[in-house]
């Protein structure tokens, strides 16, 4: 488990691999998040790599670049993204910044329908 303001805690299954994020995601706690994240990435490569949000207490616009990122290199490796349970304020971000028309956002076990 990597610490900070935030949280990393991962489970990989034959599915998928699951990154459960908890805390906060904002510019001073992004980068760690990020560089735990990417090392996971590089190491495991995974075919489904999901961002389950559901612990999340706050995001700001530097989580929005943390999920894009990872986007592009999980794609750029071949790969499937997937941001999960996000809360209600997580998710009004994310559709603001139309996150929602560019990776697939699961909520209570359902993926959204817009994607």
């Amino acid at each position: 488990m990597l610490k900070n303001a935030g949280t990393i805690d991962v489970r990989t299954s034959s599915k998928e691999t699951v990154v459960f994020l908890s805390g906060e995601i904002d510019h001073h706690n992004a980068v760690f998040l990020r560089m735990g994240i990417d090392k996971l990435i590089h190491e495991k490569r995974p075919r489904k790599l999901v961002l389950d949000l559901s612990s999340i207490r706050f995001m700001d616009s530097s989580g929005l670049g943390l999920i894009m990122g990872r986007l592009s290199l999980v794609r750029e490796l071949g790969g499937e993204l997937i941001v999960r349970d996000p809360s209600e304020s997580i998710m009004r971000i994310c559709r603001l910044a139309g996150l929602e028309r560019m990776v697939k956002i699961e909520k209570g076990g359902r993926k959204n329908e817009n994607k």
